[in-house]
């Protein structure tokens, strides 16, 4: 089943179906052919869960806020704190990123997003395009982190009693410290490199970019409040996240019409669909997988390498990190986590504490050639080859790399939020 898996991938199979036929594979020759009649429960099984509703809304919001104008209020706002400096812009960007990463949950169209405003105004500064590109790319993959995120409402419901409110507010911190840990060598590197001349930059009104930008840095506030007070679930935030852009768009922004709001709909009608037929294909995997006693033997052969915890984690996040640059955070998720789940409780590691360092990890390979996702997004919008970006994606691999150890070596770092808000770690 895992070779025929494999061979797909190799062979240039999506992942969804690779997925499917690998799983169809398992059943044939190592259970019956007459168990092919569970492929359409086992599909179906697989979406049909509360709280996947959450993921087509938050892709819904992340292109609303993205059509309404938003990022570029961001961006002015974002400038007006910062000032005029060498490597400015490139802080503007990581900040940027951040907080839009609070609204979309997803890496990609937060890349689109960013890099549709700031690549022509830091290649109008003098920085490089490959940099710009893959810088914007990095900061763009901590929205895996910052709540709300895809990847932690898909890991809540593979990893059975994870609080989906515990994984955002404990992706918090660590999403902020991966930031900082971008901001570093972004602004060492200008410096360095003389990039934006103070001189040859205007600062914006702080009051009125800040009147602004007020609407959008409410967003997060509004998912983050309303979750902790109560006021709603997770998948009831998304809803009231999806009203809350169509305000903004429609009735401050103005940048956003009824015309615009059906095309939007159609672009997350599709993702949405992509998304769930990987989950769904992925189902057969999984059940094959699970009858097969496939992931309880590779679960069984990675607790024998060793006994050392700190080396298997190691191992895994090396792992993970390989098939970061591969996969996209879904697939990742959906086929190691029936391996890793006995892993990690035979360790006793915190189930949440660990989905946020795989989250870590897959971030850093959205930015890591040969299969950047975010990368892609900002090369296509700067009109650069993926290839010239190598040399600074290693620079943000190592940055992010050490904010990912110090979250494994100090746990309070993700766990302390969660705790202190009370919620179930």
């Amino acid at each position: 089943m895992i070779l025929s898996f494999l061979g797909l991938l190799v062979a240039g199979v999506p992942v969804a179906f690779s997925l499917g036929l690998a799983g169809a594979v398992g059943i044939v020759t190592g259970l019956s052919p007459t168990m092919l009649a569970t492929l359409g429960t086992n599909t179906y099984n697989s979406i049909a869960k509360y709280p996947l509703i959450a993921i087509p809304l938050f892709i819904l919001t992340g292109l609303i806020f993205e059509r309404a104008g938003v990022a570029a209020r961001l961006v002015h706002f974002a400038q007006a704190l910062i000032g005029p400096r060498h490597g400015g812009l490139g802080l503007v960007a990581v900040l940027v990123c951040m907080i839009m990463g609070g609204m979309s949950g997803s890496g990609p169209a937060d890349a689109a997003a960013v890099a549709m405003v700031m690549l022509p105004s830091m290649t109008k500064a003098g920085y490089p395009k490959p940099f710009s590109a893959t810088l914007i790319a990095a900061s763009a993959s901590t929205a895996i982190l910052i709540p709300p995120s895809v990847a932690l409402i898909l890991y809540s419901i593979v990893v059975p009693g994870v609080d989906l409110r515990a994984l955002f507010a404990a992706g918090l911190f660590p999403g902020i410290l991966a930031g900082l840990a971008l901001l570093v060598p972004a602004f060492w590197l200008s410096r360095l490199h003389r990039w934006e001349a103070p001189e040859t930059t205007e600062r914006p009104p702080l009051g009125e970019s800040f009147k602004q930008a007020l609407p959008a840095l409410f967003a997060p506030v509004l998912i983050l409040g309303g979750l902790r007070s109560g006021l709603f679930t997770p998948t009831e935030a998304a809803v009231a996240a999806v009203a809350y852009g169509v305000v903004v768009g429609i009735f401050i922004t103005r940048e956003l019409g009824l015309r615009d709001l059906w095309k939007l709909f159609g672009e997350a009608a599709v993702i949405s669909g992509v998304v769930m037929l990987i989950i769904a294909l992925a189902g057969i995997f999984a059940w094959a997988g699970t009858m097969l006693g496939t992931f309880r033997e590779l679960a069984e052969w990675i607790i024998g390498l060793s006994d050392n915890g700190t080396l298997l984690l190691v191992l895994i996040m090396l792992a993970v990190l390989a098939a970061g640059m591969l996969l996209d955070a879904i697939s990742i998720y959906l086929i190691m986590m029936p391996i890793l789940i006995p892993v990690m409780q035979h360790f006793g590691w915190n189930p949440v504490w660990f989905g946020i360092l795989l989250a870590m990890n897959i971030a850093i390979g959205q930015f890591t050639p040969p299969v950047a996702v975010n990368l892609m997004v900002t090369t296509e919008v700067a009109r650069i080859r993926l290839e010239q970006t190598i040399g600074w994606a290693l620079v943000f691999v190592v940055a992010m790399a050490a904010a990912l150890a110090l979250v494994a070596i100090f746990p309070d770092i993700a766990l302390w939020l969660p705790g202190v808000l009370g919620y179930n770690v």
